[in-house]
């Protein structure tokens, strides 16, 4: 595959720009056009990677791409998911180029979607268009793009419920996450679930006037702030009643495994520019990530906030809440569960919405497996060592469904790192990181 990267990089280049160049934004209405265009485009690619057949279909939502190749005698089939929607670019003035007119240099491409998930889609597209040009592809292989999962996925499990038989495979191969390091790759062999929701804290009927009113009415920034810190003890855990009853403590074997992640605390603060580190007391870093659930606040406004003074007591707050969960947590109950505790604790001189966005649960998959001996074996043949188990901190809430409804494992050959700052300004990927990809999974094909 070496050589078939070099003979065709700059096509590859042109064709990977033609859809890091569309806007793909699920979150924001007025880029729905956008949706279509880029999901047409990747079709359009497809078809030209030698796919019998490539369709884009409406769902509730954005649409789905969907295309297969069936290859005579067989011997599986490989389902490989990616999602073509991307993270709104802002805020933009901290952009050094257009965040949606690819660029090249140090190495790396720059541009909102270049490792999240375009680029790391596209590796599968190349791999596939080498393994079948070369005669080398002795697996049915089907392709499913979705454009939501930015946005938790909505539409996606009842197009899959609708088409289960369509999408019949022995594993869904996966590219949208990250590894340890480029000299330590690694293989997620779990991710944590999602309940993301808003909270809003109202209080008098209208902004009031912070002199004439200031001590004598609830101030609802000052409400939301107090409720806020009482979420979390001064051990870094969750205080929500019953918000652990499903979480599984991993055995002193499973941690010692997981503890194989090569790890500096000084060069991780460093990184991220802190003095120190804080979470749950009792567990490392890398277990915080990984296998420990964990609630922050993503987003806090109310009042004024322009240029100058303004002396208001505002009439609401309001706040974005991610809990990220492990893998037995349920969604629904989570976010119940968070609800009714704020509900409880809410003062009466204030009212409190609770209004779920995002939701899904985590996942785990055996390191036993065929699929993912046959994905460590390709990846230690292109980097020279053998990929570490991990565990993800983020979420993908759709695998999840997908493995519930069609019975089969995903395998997250992801090759994203730490510094492709993903989902924030001046997101890149390393062409190296790409072209290894690429041999990776078309190795993949070989061994499983």
């Amino acid at each position: 595959m070496h050589d078939y990267i070099e003979q065709n990089k700059e096509r590859f280049f042109e064709e990977l720009f033609s859809i890091l160049r569309i806007p793909s934004i699920s979150a924001k209405p007025e880029n729905k056009p956008d949706m279509l265009r880029c999901a047409e485009r990747l079709a359009e690619l497809l078809r030209q990677a030698g796919v019998d057949e490539a369709g884009v279909y409406p769902t509730a939502g954005n649409p789905v791409v969907f295309a297969r190749k069936n290859v005579p005698g067989a011997e599986k089939t490989v389902l490989v998911y990616g999602h073509y929607d991307v993270q709104p670019p802002e805020p933009l003035d901290l952009w050094k180029s257009d965040p949606f007119e690819p660029q090249i240099h140090d190495g790396a491409i720059w541009c909102r979607g270049a490792n999240d998930d375009k680029g790391q889609l596209f590796m599968h597209l190349k791999a596939f268009e080498y393994m079948l040009r070369s005669g080398k592809l002795r697996h049915n292989v089907k392709f499913i793009f979705e454009g939501e999962e930015e946005v938790g996925s909505p539409s996606l499990p009842e197009w899959v419920r609708q088409n289960k038989e369509m999408l019949a495979a022995d594993v869904v191969l996966v590219s949208d996450t990250t590894m340890i390091s480029e000299k330590v790759p690694s293989i997620n062999c779990g991710m944590r679930g999602l309940s993301y929701l808003e909270v809003k804290v109202t209080g008098p009927n209208k902004d009031l006037h912070s002199g004439h009113y200031g001590g004598a009415v609830a101030n609802p920034i000052n409400v939301l702030c107090s409720l806020i810190s009482s979420l979390q003890d001064e051990n870094g855990r969750i205080t929500v009643p019953g918000f652990y009853d499903s979480v599984v403590e991993l055995s002193k074997e499973d941690r010692a495994e997981l503890a194989r992640a090569p790890y500096d605390e000084d060069e991780y603060k460093e990184f991220l520019g802190v003095k120190a580190l804080k979470g749950e007391k009792g567990y490392t870093t890398l277990e915080r990530v990984g296998i420990r659930p964990s609630l922050d606040v993503c987003g806090i406004w109310g009042g004024y906030t322009g240029v100058g003074a303004k002396t208001v007591l505002p009439s609401y707050a309001q706040a974005k809440v991610s809990m990220r969960l492990v893998p037995n947590q349920d969604s629904a109950t989570i976010t119940r569960l968070f609800t009714d505790y704020l509900n409880s604790i809410a003062p009466d001189y204030v009212k409190v919405e609770v209004t779920p966005f995002e939701g899904g649960d985590g996942f785990l998959i055996p390191i036993t497996s065929h699929a993912f001996q046959a994905a460590s074996k390709a990846m230690e043949e292109v980097y020279g060592i053998a990929p570490v188990p991990s565990r993800g901190g983020g979420s993908i809430a759709v695998l999840a469904d997908m493995q519930k409804i069609l019975g089969i494992d995903p395998l997250l050959m992801g090759f994203g790192l730490e510094r492709d700052t993903i989902h924030s300004p001046n997101e890149s990927y390393l062409l190296k990181q790409l072209f290894a990809g690429m041999e990776s999974i078309a190795l993949f094909y070989q061994y499983y």
